[in-house]
């Protein structure tokens, strides 16, 4: 079976599942989602550990997808009993992601294929846990920046995922109401701030 048989299999399996209902609007998380590039974010988490003297298992990543830079610092410290200060860490880890990373970002083709073949038909926004700089760039890097509608980013609600805040937020600006939005995620916390906030969810990394 060949890449491209393999895409548009998965592609066929979300349009599928985003078609049970007239929704409003669709709101995708970006890393592991659109972006192809939790890898490269586990890389850049264990290299700005290193730094600190932290021999980090990177396993936490991907059980804390979606939780802003700043909280899985202040996460990585009580698990590994250091005192690092959690802005420090996440401007060192961004700066690592950005420099060393993000331009080699590639995209979750179904994914993207499938928000682009809805372009106008439905509202698009993407919510994300990163800060405002990391998103952009990965979303211009990735060809879908001028598609976006609207972009809730970690520093644009008190709390974020797992808190339903950051999609309200997104819904808000769109002017969909919750219950008529699909959020796409690759991770528990995005799943958790979907439910909390009456919206139906997809787990894009369980299509195979």
């Amino acid at each position: 079976m060949t890449t491209e048989t393999i895409i548009n299999e998965k592609l066929e399996k979300l349009t599928k599942i985003s078609s049970k209902k007239d929704y409003g609007a669709f709101l995708y998380d970006c890393d592991g989602t659109l972006a192809d590039n939790m890898h490269a974010h586990r890389a850049a988490y264990g290299k700005a550990a290193a730094q600190y003297g932290i021999a980090l298992d990177t396993a936490i990543i991907d059980e804390l997808a979606g939780w802003p830079t700043v909280l899985i610092a202040q996460e990585i410290n009580k698990r590994y009993q250091t005192n690092v200060p959690p802005s420090d860490f996440a401007t060192l880890k961004s700066t690592i992601f950005f420099e060393d990373f993000i331009a080699q970002t590639p995209p979750i083709d179904f994914v993207v294929r499938h928000l682009k073949s809805h372009i106008g038909k439905v509202r698009i926004g993407v919510v994300s846990g990163g800060s405002r700089k990391t998103v952009t760039r990965t979303l211009t890097v990735i060809g879908l920046i001028d598609d976006i509608e609207t972009l809730v980013c970690a520093d644009d609600t008190e709390r974020g995922k797992p808190y339903p805040d950051p999609f309200l937020r997104a819904a808000q600006q769109l002017r969909v109401a919750p219950q008529d939005c699909l959020v796409f995620e690759d991770g528990n916390p995005g799943v958790q701030g979907a439910i909390s906030a009456g919206m139906d969810w997809v787990r894009i990394d369980e299509i195979v």
